[in-house]
Formats: structure tokens, C-alpha cells, sequence
């Protein structure tokens, strides 16, 4: 196969690409919500370069900054740094080019963004170091993930509105509940290695309840949201989706029986945040 072909193919195995699905849908999200309604398609155009930018360089910065775990651990010892398809140079090019395309886009939307993007950068750059300290980093990542429809709210109306605070509590909420699950993984590798997790400091049951609780609160916070913006019914059949979706989640597994974890973490949330967007999708056209 040529380099041509070759290459692009382990950047976007790299990077998960198929994984945008879980933060993307979010943003959108946000951008709908903010004008009650269907944002112009330059904004929509722009808010969906910035988020691939965004997650390609937070992705590339996870693995170059984790090669060196990555290849202690026999689930991700063949990924494509520690098994020498890409050399670290060439993340690091990815990295920058994933930065410039995201400025680029950040510099097409409202001039608050303009003074914002620091942030998430920055966010990127710290996450892959908070596991070797503090089991905390579900958190973080939960946070980082929660400024994508923060973000593209602040990218079309140039505010933050406290509705759209609470629309990115709730993706966080989302997010670090679902990685306490992605935790399990590893918890033996993690402990053999002194990393720190939910799985490593709690048990698989404690990880199960925390999961619980901030999926709960997911569920709060989208509610709250609800209530500050001027949705229709659809919009509430959305919330009850998803809280039927995430209880549905949390059926397939059991602290003894972890045997469809991929199938709750993979499909399951890639189905919820998707079936989110949609129902607020219809909310919007239909208001």
C-alpha cells in the first residue's frame, strides 16, 4: 500500500477519528441551542473544523505524551507509537497541523472565542499527566470534553449564558461517568505502574457507584438546562432518551460481569450523544 494511502490511515487510527462521534454531536448541540434554532451554515461549518482540530490534538498530545505507558500495556502496546508505525516527529507535526486548523476555525467565529482557545489547549496538554498523580483525571477530561458545547455556544452568540454552562456540566457528568468505566480497562496494568484511577482507588464497585452518580447528575444538569431555554416537548423527550439510554448502559455491565464493556462504553455513548442531537435537532426545526 502506498505511503500516500498508508500514512493518513495511522494518523486516523492515531487520533480514533470514528471516536469524534462521542464530543461532536455535543457541540452541535450547543450551537442549535444557543439561537433556538438552525445556526447559519458558516457557523456550523466552522464550529465542526474547530472541534476536529480540537480532538486531533488532543488525541495526538494523549498518545505522544503516553507512548512511553502505552508501551508497558499489553492493550495498547500496538498502537501506532509504541509500535513504531509513526515516529514521535511525526506526531508532533500532526499536533501543530491539528492547532492550525483549529485557530483557523476559531478565528471565523465570535471574537470571544478568539480570547477562550488557550483553554482547552491547555486542557489537552495537562490531562495526560493527571493519571500519573490523581485519579481525579476522569474529571478533567470530563471538563475538557464539557467546553465542546460550551464553546460552540460562546462560538455563535458570543456570551456564556448560564443555560450553556449547564449544558457542559452535563457533558462532563457524561464524560468522566463513562471513563470511570474505560478505567476498568486497565486497572491492573494502572496499579503496576502506580498510576492513578477511579478503578485503582475505588474497585470495580466504586467505580460502578461513581459512574451512577455522575450519569444521575448528566441528567440533572440537562434538565436544569432545559428549564433556561426556550425548548419545545421534543427537546424533553430528548432528556428522557438519554436517561433511558444511560440506564440501559449501566445494565449491560455488573461489577462481576464485564464482559460487554466495550458495547457500553464504545456503542452506547456514540448512540447517546447522537440521539441527543437529534431529538434537539427536531425540537429546533419544528419550534
Amino acid at each position: 500500500m502506498s505511503i500516500a494511502v498508508e500514512y493518513p490511515r495511522r494518523f486516523a487510527s492515531l487520533v480514533k477519528f470514528e471516536h469524534t462521534v462521542f464530543a461532536l454531536p455535543f457541540a452541535y448541540v450547543g450551537a442549535f441551542l444557543a439561537v433556538d434554532g438552525v445556526p447559519t451554515a458558516h457557523d456550523l461549518v466552522w464550529v465542526t473544523v474547530a472541534m476536529v482540530g480540537a480532538r486531533s490534538l488532543a488525541m495526538g498530545l494523549n498518545r505522544l505524551i503516553d507512548a512511553g505507558l502505552d508501551a508497558r500495556n499489553p492493550r495498547t502496546a500496538s498502537r501506532e507509537l509504541p509500535s513504531g508505525l509513526l515516529k514521535p516527529w511525526h506526531v508532533v507535526v500532526f499536533c501543530l497541523a491539528a492547532l492550525g486548523v483549529f485557530l483557523v476555525a476559531v478565528y471565523q467565529l465570535d471574537p470571544l472565542v478568539h480570547w477562550l482557545w488557550p483553554i482547552p489547549v491547555i486542557g489537552f496538554v495537562v490531562y495526560p499527566y493527571l493519571k500519573r498523580f490523581t485519579w481525579l483525571c476522569h474529571g478533567w477530561l470530563g471538563a475538557v470534553d464539557g467546553l465542546a458545547p460550551l464553546g460552540a455556544w460562546a462560538a455563535i452568540r458570543g456570551d456564556l449564558a448560564w443555560p450553556a454552562w449547564l449544558l457542559g456540566a452535563a457533558v462532563a457528568c457524561w464524560v468522566a461517568g463513562f471513563d470511570l468505566f474505560y478505567s476498568l480497562f486497565d486497572a491492573e496494568v494502572d496499579r503496576a505502574q502506580g498510576l492513578s484511577s477511579a478503578a485503582v482507588r475505588f474497585g470495580v464497585r466504586g467505580t460502578f457507584w461513581g459512574a451512577r452518580l455522575l450519569h444521575a447528575a448528566t441528567i440533572a444538569f440537562l434538565v436544569g438546562a432545559g428549564i433556561g431555554l426556550p425548548v419545545g416537548v421534543v427537546y424533553w423527550l430528548g432528556v428522557g432518551a438519554v436517561a433511558s439510554l444511560l440506564a440501559y448502559e449501566h445494565g449491560l455491565v455488573r461489577p462481576n460481569d464485564l464482559g460487554r464493556l466495550n458495547t457500553a462504553f464504545f456503542t452506547m455513548n456514540g448512540v447517546i450523544s447522537v440521539t441527543f442531537f437529534c431529538f434537539v435537532l427536531i425540537d429546533a426545526v419544528s419550534s
